[in-house]
């Protein structure tokens, strides 16, 4: 069991990839040692529901599922993929809509079905009274214009994995969101240090996004949730506190977003 004095939060993990061999538990273990003892699992399609589901079974404790369709996806079937998702959302008690989103690295063809699918998604998480977790790559324009036809009282989350400037920062909190900063806040040409820098805390959660995007020393690397730390100890370093205040601040944000 952990000794850190503080608790840890990963608003944005897929550690149940590994729901089938032995790296789960192991994981599972180095984070508990970290004081990362809540972690939020987003899934992607209708095959990622069940690894989800039985990775929270296995640790209802500290495992808490979302439910959505990643933009990356959203195909010509998107509509049955949606289908079957939103069964178990009447299935299944969850705590966010992701992750959902635009993405238009890979391929920008598919926008129109994107937007489609994240207009939908949108609506489940307002009548559900539930955040959104939104995967944001190269599609900030079209985000913002979708978000502010959205907009009301009941839109809220966060911007995963947020990799914007300052104007971005701004934009997305002036819209209801938080920023999930993962592990690009340790790299060293990413300026994401300088955002965060500018940001109050209250406006941020930190995530790993693991097995993506591992932060320095292992960039390059098979990303894990007990990376955390390492985040949360350069968010400390740009804030110029210690990892007590970033931890105890982080996960209260985490707490009001997700309700737990």
């Amino acid at each position: 069991m952990s000794t850190k004095p503080y608790t840890l939060t990963d608003t944005h993990t897929h550690i149940y990839y590994h729901l089938a061999d032995a790296k789960l538990d192991e994981q599972l273990s180095r984070c508990f040692e970290q004081g990362i003892d809540r972690l939020f699992l987003p899934n992607v399609d209708s095959d990622s529901i069940a690894p989800v589901f039985a990775t929270v079974e296995a640790y209802p404790a500290n495992c808490f599922p979302m439910l959505g369709l990643h933009p990356c996806s959203v195909k010509e079937n998107f509509r049955e993929e949606l289908r079957i998702i939103e069964e178990a959302l009447s299935a299944y008690k969850v705590y966010a809509i992701g992750e959902i989103g635009l993405d238009l690295y890979w391929d920008k063809t598919t926008l129109s079905w994107q937007k489609e699918a994240f207009r939908i998604q949108v609506e489940w998480a307002k009548s559900l009274g539930l955040p959104i977790d939104i995967h944001c790559r190269e599609a900030f324009d079209e985000l913002f214009e979708l978000l502010d036809e959205l907009k009301d009282d009941k839109l809220f989350g966060i911007l995963h994995c947020f990799t914007g400037d300052l104007e971005q920062a701004k934009k997305a909190i002036d819209l209801g969101f938080s920023l999930g900063i993962g592990g690009v806040v340790t790299f060293k040409k990413s300026g994401l240090d300088a955002v965060v820098k500018e940001i109050d805390m209250v406006h941020i959660v930190l995530e790993t996004d693991a097995p993506y995007l591992a932060p320095v020393p292992f960039r390059g690397k098979e990303n894990e949730s007990s990376y955390l730390h390492y985040i949360a100890q350069k968010v400390a370093d740009i804030k110029e506190t210690d990892i007590r205040h970033i931890a105890d601040i982080s996960t209260a944000n985490s707490r009001k977003i997700f309700g737990i």
